[in-house]
């Protein structure tokens, strides 16, 4: 569980062990890792891994699949985001630095550790804003759809090797996490709710998912909504 610390990270980590997974714990923060580790049932390793690093963030999966002497999931929970209408940069580049090379240096590890195993799981949290850009916070929503975007292709990738490779695409709403910011937001959920339905979705047979389910009625309105009236929401 790669961003397992806190948020849905951690509830899904919960959840995983409740259904006698032996985890693998990835985050910055070891001692948030170390305490949530008390709270499990099953088996759990720790590794201190940073994604904004991404030389260092292969590494250290690399070691904890070693550790954990080989993995059938990985899930990738970790990102960040900021309301950002005046386009600082630097908080332009810690979204970039996460969302971007971080997932990328995560998902390309696991799959290229996938396809030498010849089958397994890769998931990742990308959200429902990966579907339109956003006048508040573009380099967030621009994130998200290269996750999406890039999950499509290693799917794509996986099928045309003929591999046992499953790539799930989980595209929250709003989740009560720090993540969370703005004005007037609606149908937030609970990161054990969100984190309960991710569980579903891994386990299901379809490609990509919405968190809570009542969001694909959100998605499919962003979808239709011509460009001149959604840019002036």
């Amino acid at each position: 569980m790669i961003g397992a610390s806190s948020g849905i990270g951690r509830e899904l980590s919960k959840i995983l062990s409740r259904e006698n997974y032996c985890v693998g714990l990835a985050a910055r923060s070891t001692h948030l890792l170390e305490s949530l580790s008390k709270e499990l049932n099953t088996d759990s390793h720790i590794k201190m891994l940073d994604v904004s690093k991404p030389d260092d963030a292969m590494s250290g999966l690399r070691q904890l699949i070693f550790e954990m002497d080989g993995v059938d999931l990985i899930v990738f929970c970790s990102g960040t985001g900021f309301v950002n209408p005046d386009l600082d940069w630097e908080n332009e580049k810690a979204t970039i630095d996460v969302n971007v090379t971080g997932f990328y240096c995560i998902a390309n590890t696991a799959l290229k550790y996938f396809i030498e195993k010849g089958s397994g799981h890769f998931a990742a949290i990308s959200s429902v804003a990966a579907l339109r850009g956003s006048g508040d916070s573009p380099s967030y929503s621009a994130s998200k759809a290269f996750m999406s975007n890039y999950l499509e292709g290693l799917l794509c990738m996986a099928k045309k090797m003929k591999k046992d490779i499953k790539v799930t695409d989980i595209m929250p709403g709003f989740v009560d996490t720090k993540m969370a910011q703005g004005e007037g937001l609606f149908w937030v959920a609970s990161p054990m709710k969100a984190a309960e339905q991710i569980y579903g979705i891994i386990n299901g047979t379809r490609y990509s998912g919405y968190v809570t389910k009542r969001w694909r009625i959100i998605a499919w309105l962003l979808k239709v909504l011509p460009k001149w009236i959604y840019c002036r929401l």
